[in-house]
């Protein structure tokens, strides 16, 4: 047994590197992980109602953006709808322009992000780029990559099966790895567009988002201090999007796709 267990590590090991060498991302997460990562998440954010003040007495809010967000689920793009929790809060800070999803599907909207935007459209872009994160499990990359190889080793060779929460928890203390690189905010920008592109709004969203926040950013102090810090938004990330738009044969935005008088009747019921 003893002999056995050593070939089978020193397999593994030598898999490991070569794949590792070929620039392959690893992840040994399973989708089982991700939502007891989440779940752990949602608790502990849910406990800190000091730094995250989650709305209350408005459940009309939570259903109108529910209501977008299950949408942009729907679209045939989004491979792990039925798997991944994808629930919502909102958290009630006005200072505040940011969203984002922890592992399984967790999505929390600052009130600060909402009345920010100006039509559904955009707010389906913000909701599409989080569910990306999810579902091409960004954070849990990251998570891997911090721990190096013998991390993945030791979870799998089943050594270690219940440090994948325990870890995962210590990580995501303050929310730390829920800053992304440049590489997944592309990612997800694209997926976000894949996704609208199926459903009714019009797929470039995002881009009314991207518009404000460069009109808005040099007069508005630190407001998107910690949005810019889980969410850069260099211009290339910018001149992606609208080349995929031009690649989708520059759909243009109307009334029927973005919905903005909609979305100025919703705002008004913000806090």
């Amino acid at each position: 047994m003893k002999r056995f267990l050593q070939l089978r590590y020193f397999i593994f090991t030598v898999t490991l590197l070569f794949v590792i060498g070929c620039g392959v991302a690893l992840n040994m997460y399973t989708d089982s992980d991700e939502i007891k990562l989440g779940q752990q998440l949602d608790e502990q954010i849910k406990s800190n109602p000091k730094e995250y003040p989650i709305l209350q007495g408005r459940p009309e809010v939570k259903q109108y953006v529910m209501g977008i967000g299950n949408q942009v689920l729907a679209s045939s793009e989004v491979k792990k709808r039925g798997v991944y929790a994808y629930q919502y809060e909102i958290i009630h800070d006005d200072k505040t322009i940011n969203a984002f999803c922890t592992p399984g599907g967790y999505i929390y909207v600052y009130t600060g992000l909402l009345k920010f935007l100006d039509n559904e459209s955009a707010l389906a872009g913000v909701l599409g780029h989080e569910i990306a994160h999810a579902e091409r499990k960004h954070a849990t990359n990251r998570m891997t990559k911090a721990y190096g190889i013998q991390f993945i080793l030791a979870i799998a060779l089943g050594e270690k099966p219940s440090q994948l929460v325990e870890i995962g928890a210590n990580l995501f203390s303050g929310l730390a790895l829920l800053a992304n690189s440049r590489a997944d905010e592309t990612e997800s920008d694209e997926y976000s567009m894949k996704y609208l592109s199926s459903t009714k709004y019009y797929p470039g969203g995002v881009t009314y988002f991207f518009e404000k926040i460069q009109k808005e950013q040099g007069r508005s102090g630190g407001a998107f201090e910690r949005l810019l810090s889980t969410h850069p938004l260099p211009q290339d990330r910018v001149d992606h999007v609208n080349e995929l738009l031009r690649n989708m044969g520059n759909p243009q935005p109307t009334e029927n796709n973005t919905f903005s008088k909609s979305y100025k009747e919703f705002k008004k019921k913000l806090p």
